[in-house]
């Protein structure tokens, strides 16, 4: 299957099951997504501006993100790969990895047009996580995601968001975006009956 192929196939196919909501931090310890509640864009991005790198070497192999970093929150953690679940979710790390944030692998890589995704817990049962202070930074602020050449992408936050999970805004994430753009997701707000977290929060940041 051709590259171009490749990529049309796996379009169609998170259009029809990406979820609309992320599920990263939980008390009790759990692990998945928000069950899908309608039909995403496609996750593919819009031609970058002229000029901007793009992180594929010239023999067509791609990089892959390894580590996250947010010097004014004190935040530098290891990347791992995060897919889909069987029931169409997106994966969030496992509770016992909650110091471990991870990249969408079904939206572009930071630093490659469109808009990338990094996954993170708040808390979990076994305590705080990646991301348990995300909720104090700012606009302005860092992002560096580095790669496994060693190269580092820079982003400067442009805002942030909280959003209850069961009006999640997916296009606005997921979509295809002018540029290259980074959103970071967790959790927040008050808890349900079952002990999860109502709300979640999206930080949006883009390339320098």
């Amino acid at each position: 299957m051709t590259r171009t192929n490749g990529r049309r196939v796996r379009t169609v196919l998170l259009s029809m099951v990406l979820t609309t909501a992320v599920g990263a931090c939980a008390t009790d310890g759990a692990e998945s997504g928000t069950a899908p509640t309608g039909s995403p864009p496609a996750a593919t991005a819009s031609r970058a501006p002229a000029g901007d790198p793009d992180p594929i070497r010239a023999d067509g192999a791609r990089t892959t993100p390894t580590r996250v970093s947010i010097p004014s929150l004190g935040i530098d953690s290891d990347l791992m790969r995060l897919g889909l679940n069987q029931d169409g979710t997106v994966e969030v790390p496992p509770a016992d990895k909650g110091m471990t944030a991870g990249w969408y692998d079904g939206n572009p890589r930071p630093g490659e047009p469109g808009a990338a995704v990094i996954i993170g817990h708040n808390d979990t049962r076994f305590g705080r996580a990646v991301f348990h202070d995300l909720k104090r930074i700012r606009k302005g602020a860092t992002v560096d995601v580095r790669d496994s050449r060693g190269g580092i992408v820079r982003f400067t936050v442009t805002g942030t968001e909280t959003v209850a999970k069961n009006a999640f805004p997916t296009r606005k994430v997921y979509g295809a975006v002018q540029g290259r753009a980074l959103r970071l997701i967790t959790c927040d707000g008050a808890f349900d009956t079952a002990g999860h977290p109502v709300d979640n929060l999206i930080v949006y940041a883009v390339a320098r």
